[in-house]
């Protein structure tokens, strides 16, 4: 039992959709202290309760020596995701905080949201929903996705799923990932190319990759430049990717066909981001992930890491970087 243990949860909806996670550590005498503002903690907001923290079950807010400074108990960060760029994990680990994630926890979320975005923006189906309900009755002539090239910008566990769900669209799949799986290509019928290539022939790009210093805005002026003019962008993976002065003036200026968002530099997006005044953008507020599935799934394993560091044991998915 771990009675006087004390794990804030930054997750939203943590009770109403992780039950059997906040039960398992309840049970072993910990008191779970939810998330109540339903986005993310700023700063200010840490800075009140993690004096008294011992472990995190952490959603997208940053965590930093900043942060690890004013939390002198705090053993353990279970990000309830896989992306952990929003920690500082050679910070942590300075600090003996022990950080772990759920790799390919919300991989199919992730895939299914981004096979409908491509759908959704090929065939302007939010546009055309909010148009019948208004009365009118609007044709936009779409494209289908049979025989189109799909391009994945990256091609780890998500990227695999997309391009499995994808297979039954009679579409060709290509793919670039820096350290890419052969074996898992050849399997899902996959070519692996260059990054240049992936975005001059596809038709649909779409982003699977981590936000790391080398990935930021890998997608600016220059790289919307190079696709078809007939083409869609896809992003479901980080916001950082993507430079959005530069993806508002390829969308206005029709140098590709569309695109299809979840993600943003800054979230929550503000109403007033430019990209919201264009017709050929779909937009959701990073939910790709946001499913009753996921957050079963996602919320016992970080439940279970973080009891198993505060036992003394080494936790599934433990991340270790060079310090």
């Amino acid at each position: 039992m771990f009675t006087g243990k004390k794990v804030l949860v930054t997750a939203t909806n943590y009770s109403a959709l992780c039950s059997e996670a906040k039960q398992l550590l309840e049970s072993h005498g910990v008191e779970v202290i939810e998330n109540d503002k339903g986005r993310p903690f700023t700063f200010e907001e840490l800075k009140e309760v993690v004096h008294e923290i011992d472990g995190v079950v952490a959603g997208v807010d940053t965590w930093n020596e900043d942060v690890f400074r004013l939390a002198p108990r705090l053993q353990a960060i279970a990000r309830f995701g896989v992306g952990v760029d929003n920690i500082d994990l050679a910070g942590a680990q300075r600090c003996r905080i022990k950080v772990t994630n759920v790799p390919a926890g919300n991989a199919n979320a992730v895939a299914e949201l981004t096979a409908g975005l491509i759908l959704s923006v090929m065939r302007n189906i939010p546009s055309l929903h909010q148009s019948a309900r208004r009365g009118f009755w609007d044709r936009f002539v779409g494209a289908e996705l049979i025989g189109k090239t799909v391009g994945l910008l990256g091609f780890g566990n998500i990227a695999q799923m997309v391009a499995r769900k994808l297979q039954g669209f009679d579409v060709r799949l290509i793919a670039y990932d820096k350290y890419p799986n052969a074996d898992k290509a050849r399997e899902l019928g996959v070519e692996l190319v260059h990054s240049d290539e992936v975005l001059r022939t596809s038709d649909i790009v779409s982003m699977h990759l981590p936000s790391l210093p080398e990935t930021h805005h890998m997608m600016s002026d220059e790289q919307f430049a190079v696709m078809k003019p007939s083409a869609y962008f896809i992003n479901t993976a980080r916001g950082a990717l993507v430079d959005e002065t530069a993806l508002y003036r390829a969308l206005s200026g029709r140098v590709i066909a569309g695109a299809a968002i979840d993600v943003y530099e800054k979230e929550p997006v503000s109403a007033d981001n430019p990209l919201f005044q264009l017709d050929n953008l779909v937009s959701t507020p990073h939910t790709a992930a946001e499913t009753f599935e996921t957050y079963h799934k996602v919320g016992l394993v970080t439940a279970q890491a973080i009891l198993d560091v505060f036992a003394g044991k080494e936790p599934l998915h433990l991340l270790k970087v060079k310090v």
